[in-house]
């Protein structure tokens, strides 16, 4: 199977790379990353008619590449997704975080929604069912500290944020380049952690091999 990959923050290409050679190693990937938009989002402060377009741009393009599923990375782009998978209805597109809002939605009704991109924190919410309580929590200066290679800060800042969500049921992550610090979430707030990479090629997966629908 060809699975592309489309990436808005080139940190979440590793994390979703590890997630399929854990789960899914048969897999052949395709990367493709633009960096601008994430940036552009940030400035335009909303989702654009240009924005989705230019996805729609980047779903064609991985469509005729015989793409078996496409898999986006970026959490921040809901809608613009979901216009790409409409485009291409004959084959499985995944917004990221959509395997894993599934999954935290099975843990409680109370759920921390940890972010380092503000604009996550808006796009996000919406997608989980109305009977869940969503408690927003950015992690700030920690994108900024990775995107300067100070992983070690970034982490810091992630698991000091967390400590806010501990009266909740369950910590989503909403971003994949934020999985990783899982184990150090977990730690801070004593609540089961779930992340987007591994839960988006489970669902991946499953869907390819027609075990749902």
């Amino acid at each position: 199977m060809r699975i592309a990959l489309i990436h808005a923050l080139k940190h979440s290409i590793a994390p979703i790379e590890a997630a399929f050679d854990q789960f899914w190693p048969e897999a052949r990937l395709m990367n493709l990353l633009d960096d601008s938009l994430s940036a552009d989002l940030a400035r335009d402060g909303s989702l654009t008619d240009a924005m989705t377009k230019r996805f729609l741009a980047l779903g064609a393009y991985a469509a005729g590449t015989g793409a078996d599923a496409i898999l986006f990375t970026c959490s921040a782009f809901g809608p613009c997704i979901e216009a790409v998978a409409r485009a291409h209805a004959s084959i499985p597109i995944l917004k990221p975080n959509e395997a894993m809002i599934e999954k935290a939605a099975t843990k409680g009704k109370r759920i921390g929604l940890l972010s380092t991109f503000p604009p996550t924190l808006v796009s996000m919410p919406p997608e989980f069912p109305s009977s869940i309580e969503i408690v927003p929590k950015l992690a700030e200066g920690a994108l900024a500290a990775l995107d300067r290679g100070d992983r070690a800060t970034h982490d810091r800042l992630i698991a000091d944020a967390s400590r806010s969500l501990r009266d909740c049921d369950v910590i989503a992550l909403a971003q994949f380049s934020i999985a990783a610090t899982a184990p150090l979430v977990a730690q801070a707030t004593g609540k089961p952690v779930v992340t987007t990479p591994d839960s988006a090629v489970l669902k991946l997966k499953r869907l390819l091999a027609g075990e749902i629908s």
